[in-house]
Order: structure tokens, then C-alpha cells, then sequence
């Protein structure tokens, strides 16, 4: 119970901080220069065109009154209406947003594997060639960009070697599977079109190793730390001298309480990819809401702007929700604060 009342505590103080970040964006996207009439109607739009615009859209009025239309009408999952696609901002998102959790998922999944594999052999040799190497080559993973890695990508296994495809989510020639869910892998599996699965998946590939190579050396850097850290305690030399096996104290006893720290990091960077994910989707051409929410800023969309940083948001809080329950379950030790005393 006190488990319950912890996450009901939490969304609850989440529902106001999602208050409090739409009020925000809301202002800072009104005061950024530049006349959002102008921007959505053109240079050449007649003044009373720019004027219709302003008094549907209610840009004549105070900020506070502004913004009250827009709570009352987002309530109601009315978001306005994009200036750049003159569709409304809640379709917008729901066919970018999908594109978008297809790459981070494929990110994430490399991420969780990867980081966490080279930490443990990184731990388990410590001092060795392959500790070394992954201490050496976790500092390159941080320091480099995203983009870095992208467009390196781009030229080695597009230009180069003319492995992957270079841009979009799927080849012109393969059809696009019938629309279900929004991902595409999973929509082609469902519907049988297992090519259009795989030149979805080939076009993943990139993009979602360029987005999480950051985050691979930062778990790996981080389980290396801390399974270092409790090989050295009395439980693990206990274990040890009755027989066990190292390669079963460090799976089962030094993992467990170790992953602690790798899953908070592991998944905050899963919530953050969400927005470092523009520039990655920028060089390949790749139509996600990260992309979109760069040309909404570029063209002052103001409605597509906020709307994409307040998905975002909810993004962002319910994966802090997620990954203290996870923590407490990998480590009896945690409790959830404002459970039980």
C-alpha cells in the first residue's frame, strides 16, 4: 500500500509540474521575436487576413488570457491547429511521435545490452586489456556527439561500404504497411509485409546506434563503478569461499544491487532522447516529432511548439515514476520515499 500511495503522491505532483512547465513554454513561445501571423500566413497575406488570424487564434488578447484558451481547449485534447502543416498539432503528434518511439526503443535496447554487457566484462577483467579498452573507449562514446556519430555513420556505411540506406524511415519501393499502431515494424509484422519490417529495421540501425553510443558509455562506465564497488564487500568474499562460482556471485549477487544506478541513468537518457534525438533525425532525414518540433521552433509554430515539449514532459516524469520502482525492486534496500516509515 505504501507503494500505491507513493505513485499516486507522484503523479499527482506531476500533473501540477506539467502545469507549471506549460505555462512556461507557453510564455517564453509568445515573447520569442517575430509576428506568428506573419509566419503562418506569409509576408505577402493582406492585413486583414493577419488580422483574422490573430483574433481566431486569440493573439490580440493578454498572454494570461491566451493561454487560459489554449489549458481550456488542451483539457479536450485540442492542442490548436500547426501553422506550418495547417493540420491540428494532436495529429501531428500522433503520426511523428510513433516514428519516433520506434528509434528511441531500438536505442534503448542497444543501450540497455550493450552498456550494461561491457560494464560487467569491464569489471570482471578489471585492469585488463578489455577494462582498459572500455574505459578508453567510454570516454570517446561521452565526449562525441550524437550528430558526430551520425553523419560518420552515414558516410562509412552509406557512401563507403553502401550497406544501409542513407535517409527516411523507408525505401520509396517498399510499401508502407497498412497503419495500425503507428510503428512501423510492428504494423509490418501484423500485416504480414515482412519486407517492409526489414527495410524499417535497416533504416533504424543508424540512427538508433548514433543516439545511444553516449548512453552505452555512460552505463557501461557507471555498472564497471559500481559492481567494483560491492565485489569488495563481505557478502561477495563470503559467497566466494563457500565454492560459488565468480561467474554466478557476479550475475546473481553483484549485478542485481550494482544495475541500481545503470537503470536510473539508463532510463533518464531513454527519457532525454526524446529531445536529443533532432539532430540525429535531421541528418538522416528521419520524420520523427523531434524533427518536427525543430521546423515548429525555426517557423514559430507556437501551437506545435508547446505541444511537442509537453509531450516531452509527460515523457520525462513518467519514466522518473517508472525507474524508482524500478530501483526499489532491484534493491531491497530503497524504499520509495513517502512509503512506510
Amino acid at each position: 500500500m505504501s507503494t500505491l500511495k507513493y505513485i499516486i503522491n507522484r503523479i499527482l505532483w506531476s500533473v501540477f509540474v506539467l502545469v507549471g512547465l506549460s505555462m512556461l513554454i507557453f510564455f517564453i513561445a509568445r515573447i520569442i521575436p517575430g509576428d506568428p501571423a506573419v509566419l503562418a500566413l506569409g509576408t505577402t497575406a493582406s492585413e486583414s487576413a493577419l488580422e483574422l488570424y490573430r483574433e481566431e487564434n486569440h493573439l490580440n488578447e493578454s498572454i494570461p488570457v491566451q493561454y487560459y484558451y489554449w489549458f481550456k481547449d488542451a483539457l479536450t485534447g485540442d492542442l490548436g491547429d500547426s501553422a506550418q502543416t495547417k493540420r491540428p498539432v494532436a495529429q501531428d503528434i500522433g503520426e511523428y511521435l510513433p516514428a519516433t518511439l520506434e528509434l528511441i526503443f531500438f536505442a534503448a535496447i542497444f543501450e540497455i545490452i550493450f552498456g550494461i554487457l561491457f560494464g560487467v566484462l569491464s569489471a570482471r577483467r578489471s585492469g585488463g586489456l578489455i577494462d582498459n579498452t572500455v574505459r578508453v573507449t567510454s570516454y570517446l562514446g561521452i565526449a562525441t556527439p550524437s550528430f558526430v556519430w551520425a553523419i560518420l555513420f552515414m558516410l562509412l556505411f552509406c557512401y563507403v561500404w553502401r550497406l544501409l540506406p542513407t535517409i527516411g524511415r523507408l525505401s520509396s519501393s517498399v510499401p508502407v504497411p497498412v497503419h495500425i499502431t503507428g510503428f512501423y515494424i510492428l504494423d509490418a509484422l501484423l500485416s504480414g509485409n515482412s519486407a517492409a519490417a526489414w527495410d524499417t529495421f535497416k533504416h533504424l540501425i543508424m540512427p538508433s546506434v548514433a543516439l545511444s553510443l553516449a548512453g552505452i558509455a555512460q552505463s557501461a562506465r557507471i555498472t564497471r563503478t559500481s559492481m567494483l564497488e560491492n565485489m569488495g564487500k563481505d557478502f561477495v568474499g563470503a559467497e566466494i569461499s563457500a565454492g560459488i562460482p565468480m561467474r554466478r556471485v557476479l550475475l546473481s549477487y553483484v549485478l542485481r544491487p550494482s544495475a541500481t544506478p545503470t537503470v536510473s541513468i539508463i532510463s533518464l537518457d531513454i527519457a532525454a532522447m526524446l529531445g536529443n534525438a533532432f539532430l540525429v533525425e535531421q541528418i538522416f532525414s528521419y520524420p520523427g516529432i523531434s524533427k518536427y518540433g525543430m521546423s515548429s521552433i525555426l517557423t514559430k509554430d507556437l501551437n506545435s511548439i508547446v505541444g511537442v515539449v509537453m509531450i516531452i514532459g509527460i515523457t520525462f516524469l513518467l519514466v522518473n515514476i517508472v525507474v524508482d520502482i524500478i530501483a526499489a525492486y532491484l534493491d531491497p534496500r530503497i524504499r520509495l520515499q513517502g512509503g512506510a516509515k
